[in-house]
């Protein structure tokens, strides 16, 4: 197992409202993708967490006639609970109003300030509350932002600037020369931008008071985007933990939403460079998750709530729905009836009648007792392919993490569960169990395919966590699976013989359209 740490983050959230799926959406890729890791063996640090200051946050606890960290107390619980639903295994979730990440806020603009890329200028401009951003009026569509489709505010202010101009030709070669943005198409929509040249970077903001105040000149907060990107770097440990700092960072992979690609591929890597700081490896940012052709918005009535997919479906469902049926990079829409039918093929049709299929095989033919493990010699072509298919699938898994598409790695994954449903047509065990003289090629039969749901369940772990430790509950199989690992439980034979196997319920009931 590699002793290197594998640093992944999701953007951190703001909480002006409860989360919704497309939250979910970003939150369970990283999850995915952070489990995969550990299952390699790999030392792993997920982030995530809620950005909670700047003017928005104000304004709403305003007009509930509370205080911004009144309004933020109450409403954080429930983004814990939707990630606790659905099973987010993050390892630390900060709030940038703690102490440890204002501390080293303040200390990161400092130093940019001593490097002498901060000045004092005044800024007029238009302002969108909702972006918490300035914009030129070649990003308005008839006046409004398209994102949050408000009118921005006229502003005209004294603020501290970040000379972001300065690095344009070290960004360009930075786009031109790594892959640090993905996929192509985002990066090349940020390297033709910053190709048309970049504006100095408003850091500062003297028309509210909720934010981290400027360490110089007290009456200025930081802005809220500056604020926020430093927590990637402040949750492990920048200006309080030096050690631990060096140990993680730089981020291996940055996900993002496409809405917030220009912060994360041009403002972030200018801070990183102008402190001579590593950039992260990877920020890969992926499309929008539609409802009925929209963007998700509580006005809209598009917002959906990922309690009301958990009740219905179950978070393994959820999470491998949102996993294997969207491709991830573009936008994708959701609907209830492709959630439906997803469950009801994959699920509850491929893998549900698989595992229920060979339990009861096992508990009919063998009285529920794992048998011995097969011999070389007698192991055949069929089960070498089934063998096969298995370490193929894993490979392509590998390849699609590796490349930021989790629907490819979860596709490899089910070719495997799908091979052995395939082996069970193939080899009929009912058929070897009328024969007594074919006793022992029943019990290598049905070995072989008890510890292809071992494997199965193993591969398919980081997508449904419930749900495969269920199938090794089952499958009397315990061994180390406090941290399932590849290189440990990834090879085939590992079912020890005599464990006792349950055929229980059915793993995923089918889903009736109501």
């Amino acid at each position: 197992m590699s002793d290197e740490v594998f640093y992944l983050t999701t953007p951190i959230y703001y909480p002006t409202a409860d989360p919704h799926i497309g939250h979910a959406y970003t939150t369970i890729a990283g999850d995915f993708i952070a489990r995969f890791r550990r299952l390699q063996g790999r030392r792993v640090h997920y982030l995530t967490g809620t950005d909670e200051h700047g003017q928005n946050i104000q304004r709403r606890a305003q007009q509930r006639g509370q205080t911004p960290r009144e309004f933020l107390d109450a409403i954080l619980p429930k983004w814990k609970a939707v990630w606790d639903a659905l099973d987010i295994s993050y390892d630390d979730f900060i709030r940038t109003t703690e102490p440890r990440h204002e501390q080293a806020v303040a200390a990161f603009v400092q130093a940019l300030h001593d490097t002498g890329d901060v000045y004092l200028g005044t800024y007029r401009g238009l302002y969108c509350l909702g972006c918490e951003a300035f914009k030129t009026p070649d990003e308005l569509v008839d006046g409004r932002c398209p994102l949050h489709d408000l009118v921005p505010e006229e502003v005209e202010e004294d603020n501290y600037f970040f000379r972001l101009s300065r690095y344009r030709e070290r960004l360009i070669e930075l786009y031109e020369t790594t892959d640090i943005v993905q996929p192509e198409a985002r990066r090349n929509e940020v390297l033709g931008k910053v190709r048309q040249g970049l504006e100095d970077l408003s850091i500062s903001r003297v028309s509210f008071d909720w934010g981290v105040p400027v360490p110089w000149d007290p009456k200025h907060v930081i802005y809220v985007w500056v604020d926020a990107l430093l927590n990637y770097v402040t949750a492990i440990g920048y200006g309080t933990d030096p050690a631990r700092f060096d140990a993680v960072w730089p981020a291996d992979l940055h996900l993002i939403g496409k809405d917030i690609l220009w912060f994360h591929t041009v403002i972030w890597p200018a801070m990183l460079m102008a402190l001579d700081l590593p950039l992260p490896r990877r920020v890969f940012a992926h499309g929008y998750l539609l409802v009925r052709g929209e963007k998700m918005s509580k006005t809209r009535l598009t917002s959906i709530s990922p309690h009301e997919l958990v009740d219905a479906f179950g978070s393994d469902a959820c999470r491998y729905y949102f996993m294997r049926d969207i491709p991830f990079g573009g936008d994708s829409s959701f609907s209830w009836e492709a959630l439906r039918d997803r469950y009801n093929t994959d699920l509850a049709n491929d893998l549900g009648n698989l595992v229920s299929r060979v339990l009861n095989m096992a508990e009919r033919y063998l009285d529920g007792i794992v048998p011995e493990p097969p011999r070389r010699d007698e192991i055949g072509a069929s089960e070498d392919e089934l063998r096969a298919t298995f370490h193929a699938a894993v490979a392509d898994m590998t390849a699609g993490i590796d490349t930021i598409a989790p629907h490819e790695a979860l596709r490899a994954a089910w070719r495997f569960v799908r091979k052995a449903n395939a082996y069970v047509e193939e080899v009929a065990p009912w058929t070897l169990a009328r024969d007594p003289g074919e006793r022992r090629h029943l019990e290598v039969v049905l070995y072989v395919l008890l510890d292809s749901l071992r494997l199965i369940a193993l591969t398919l772990h980081p997508a449904m966590p419930r749900s495969t430790r269920e199938i090794w509950r089952r499958l009397g199989y315990t061994d180390g699976l406090e941290a399932p690992n590849l290189p440990d439980h990834g090879r085939w034979d590992l079912l020890p013989a005599g464990a006792e196997v349950t055929k229980g319920p059915p793993l995923f009931p089918r889903h009736e359209a109501t």
